[in-house]
């Protein structure tokens, strides 16, 4: 049921996290001037510097206000040097403690690229994809395969002998990050940008593992039985990669379990411009957490360089997953409103950051998109439903 305010955790974390969060909050404020949805924004600190300083890795009570939100908006966490004595790097419980703590086991990564925007290919700047044929979204399974807990060394005299990392794959994971997928395609209006077909892309390497082969056939029975409509579509990973830069546009919807996830979302990254616009959601049935995917970035942090155009669309994530579960349009327009102003900017190129061949600072493309945000007028969402469906 529709909420007459949402308790929003902002995490701002290490490196550059700090930077482009405080410009999602100043486009989220921008947003709610004058707006009917309340957001209670409180931000906690965490992470590696923090673990650094503090010898923990959350402010006190900051885990349990972050479990109890309705959102989460997530910088960066991860510092040279920093690491939690079991190896891990120090900031981990911000972000796979939170995955896993809340079951947060669907990461979705939209992949669009917006008019106006320039790839670095090589040492130039330049259009290489056309934006209309650059429209897909891949969900990658977000809480077991090789990160779940499952590891163990051999060491004897001090000296390790043997490593070991499994991969576990489950039909509960499968079937609930496949569904996830499906369902997204079903939700769409419109589908591949080569022939408008609603199609899922399963990715894996079922020609050599086991657990791919069980998550393939996971794929084909619950897409034969429950979305007979969509149309089923397959690529071993390392195929997948070419084939996503050389025809983007066939691409819809694709799935895939959590390594070959992380690492294809990275590639497709490259069709929308570069990781300062790729944008993720780590979604749960119940708890959701939103983040630009570039990590901390150490060397550029303080310095007012960074992209934060993820970090916009991550905000955008945030309201229509939030709209949609309370069912909430106002939140919806709110969403609607931050991708026109997103959208209009990055046309017209005043917002080009150093990535883009531009000199204009984090904070002024954050001014940008505020600007642009007060002067529009309500539009419709794209929305929640298509996002993260």
């Amino acid at each position: 049921m529709t909420k007459g305010a949402y308790d929003v955790v902002l995490l701002p974390g290490d490196g550059t996290g700090p930077e482009v969060v405080h410009e999602g909050r100043k486009v989220l404020e921008a947003l709610m001037e004058n707006s009917s949805p309340r957001l209670h924004l409180t931000e906690v600190q965490g992470g590696a510097q923090y673990y650094q300083k503090h010898g923990s890795e959350w402010e006190p009570g900051g885990r349990e206000r972050a479990t109890k939100a309705d959102a989460i908006l997530l910088g960066a966490v991860g510092w040279p040097g920093v690491s939690l004595p079991d190896g891990n790097i120090a900031g981990h419980g911000l972000v796979l403690g939170m995955r896993f703590g809340l079951d947060l086991y669907a990461n979705v990564r939209p992949c669009k690229l917006h008019a106006g925007v320039l790839h670095r290919i090589g040492k130039e700047f330049k259009q290489v994809w056309r934006p209309e044929n650059v429209d897909m979204t891949i969900f990658r399974e977000n809480t077991e395969g090789l990160y779940s807990p499952a590891h163990g060394e051999l060491s004897r005299g001090g000296a390790t002998e043997v490593v070991l990392d499994t991969r576990i794959i489950t039909q509960k994971g499968s079937e609930r990050i496949i569904r996830r997928a499906f369902e997204k395609a079903r939700a769409t209006p419109k589908g591949a940008p080569e022939d408008g077909v609603r199609r899922v892309t399963c990715i894996d390497k079922s020609n050599v593992l086991k657990g791919c082969q069980f998550f393939r056939a996971t794929f084909d029975r619950i897409g034969r039985e429950e979305f007979p409509e969509i149309e089923r579509d397959y690529a071993y990973v390392d195929a997948f990669t070419q084939w996503l830069i050389r025809q983007p546009e066939h691409y819809h919807v694709a799935v895939a379990t959590n390594m070959m996830g992380d690492i294809v979302t990275d590639l497709a990254a490259a069709l929308q411009g570069g990781m300062g616009f790729a944008a993720g959601g780590n979604i749960g049935d119940e708890h959701a957490m939103f983040e630009p995917v570039h990590g901390s970035a150490p060397k550029y942090a303080g310095k007012n360089q960074v992209n934060p155009f993820a970090t916009f669309e991550a905000v955008a994530m945030m309201l229509g997953w939030l709209g949609d579960r309370y069912h909430d349009p106002s939140l919806l327009e709110l969403e609607g409103r931050l991708h026109a102003a997103i959208e209009r900017v990055l046309a017209e190129g005043t917002a080009m950051t150093y990535d883009q061949g531009g000199n204009v600072t984090t904070s002024q493309a954050g001014d940008r998109v505020a600007e642009a945000v007060r002067s529009s007028k309500p539009a419709a969402s794209p929305s929640a439903r298509e996002v993260a469906a």
